[in-house]
């Protein structure tokens, strides 16, 4: 993998500890310990190893990831091993990507309760879809959903949503039957607005009412429940954006899809372009332009585009992909298997044998030479320095 000229980790080397020191109250633990992380990520303080290649002898210093989902480094590795999991998933039908996304008053009171209004996100953008498809007017299904949370514009501003990918038809009532979509066609954009629109609202006034929502500066006066109401009221009325994209071309596409999309952070280290007196500048897309004067780029001071980085740190523990109807955790493997029955697929037969009497699976090296190709072993491991808590109060010689 090519190394990129510019890093995210270099901006927060260089800018960083001035600036957590002008911001001294106003950063969350969660927002210091990813910029601590992405510092320290592939360096001497988070230990590492010492490799030999097996071929031509060269020896090379191997330093750990920090593994943290916000850093750019550190998805590949978890991307994959999330899609070969989900490679056994797919259906031999079309997949459709749908988008729900919050209007911009309900994003900026979600910066402060991301917790709360990003699950009302997920769930009611799920049973949006799972109700309109048992419709007996629309699909007349059960359906299943994966959801993926992004938080972040192409100019790293705050803009949450939501992407489904979700196989083109369902199960019907009685389970004993297919039922395909129309060919092109999945579910009515306008109808999922509406019902999304609607339910999002009152099931954001029921998380209002339990106190469970926070408001600060031009926001405090929405704590009251009248102004919150009122407040609410031209949100009812204005058009709430779902997308709907035409089928993906076959389950590879779908694969391709979800590898840029499942682990996405804000922004990637590639779209870097500068570091100067000027601020970082990097490439964005604006896509209420067309064509090629999409791509543009821009330039933003080193303490705005920190600050910019961190609005999509999200809550401790929280889950940004999700899985809904017949695709939920708890009974994936029974539908998938029901729905290949009914669609006449072949069960593969090596997912039934038993371990006992498969073959181990050979180990594969973990490390590679990058001059010959050949494995290496490693000959020392050191162990890094301390926990990652907080950002170092001073840089410490590897």
């Amino acid at each position: 993998m090519a190394h990129c000229a510019l890093e995210v980790a270099d901006i927060f080397r260089t800018h960083g500890p001035v600036w957590r020191k002008t911001q001294r109250g106003h950063l969350s633990l969660g927002q210091l310990k990813v910029m601590s992380a992405i510092e320290q990520c592939r360096s001497a303080a988070l230990g590492g190893h010492v490799l030999r290649c097996e071929g031509c002898g060269q020896d090379q210093i191997a330093y750990n990831s920090c593994r943290n989902r916000h850093c750019p480094k550190c998805q590949a590795a978890s991307a994959r091993r999330w899609l070969d999991a989900r490679q056994a998933d797919l259906l031999p039908v079309d997949y459709y990507h749908v988008v729900f996304t919050l209007p911009a008053p309900i994003s900026a009171i979600a910066y402060y309760n991301k917790a709360a209004i990003y699950t009302l996100l997920f769930d009611v953008a799920a049973a949006t879809l799972t109700t309109i498809a048992a419709d007996p007017k629309h699909l007349g299904a059960s359906i299943g959903a994966t959801l993926v949370l992004h938080t972040w514009g192409s100019a790293l501003t705050h803009h949450p949503h939501v992407h489904g990918i979700v196989p083109g038809g369902g199960l019907s009532p009685n389970g004993e039957r297919w039922i395909a979509c129309r060919p092109g066609f999945f579910l009515s954009v306008r109808v999922l607005s509406r019902l999304f629109r609607r339910r999002f609202l009152e099931q954001l006034e029921q998380v209002h009412r339990a106190g469970l929502l926070q408001f600060f500066g031009e926001f405090a006066a929405l704590a009251d429940a009248h102004a919150f109401t009122d407040w609410l009221a031209p949100l009812r009325k204005c058009e709430w954006v779902v997308y709907a994209k035409r089928p993906f071309a076959g389950p590879e596409a779908v694969l391709a899809y979800l590898s840029r999309y499942t682990h996405r952070v804000a922004i990637s280290n590639s779209r870097l372009l500068a570091m100067d007196e000027r601020g970082v500048t990097f490439r964005w897309k604006d896509y209420r332009a067309k064509g090629r004067t999409r791509r543009k780029t821009m330039t933003l001071d080193a303490d705005e585009f920190m600050r910019r980085f961190l609005l999509h740190v999200l809550p401790s523990g929280f889950h940004r992909i999700r899985h809904y109807g017949l695709l939920a955790n708890g009974n994936r493997t029974a539908s998938l298997a029901r729905i290949r029955e009914l669609l006449l697929q072949q069960v593969n037969a090596a997912a039934h044998t038993s371990d006992v009497d498969s073959e181990p699976e050979p180990v594969r090296p973990s490390f590679f030479c990058p001059h010959c190709g050949d494995p290496m072993i490693i000959l020392q491991i050191f162990v890094r320095g301390q926990p990652i808590r907080a950002p170092p109060q001073q840089a410490r010689a590897p």
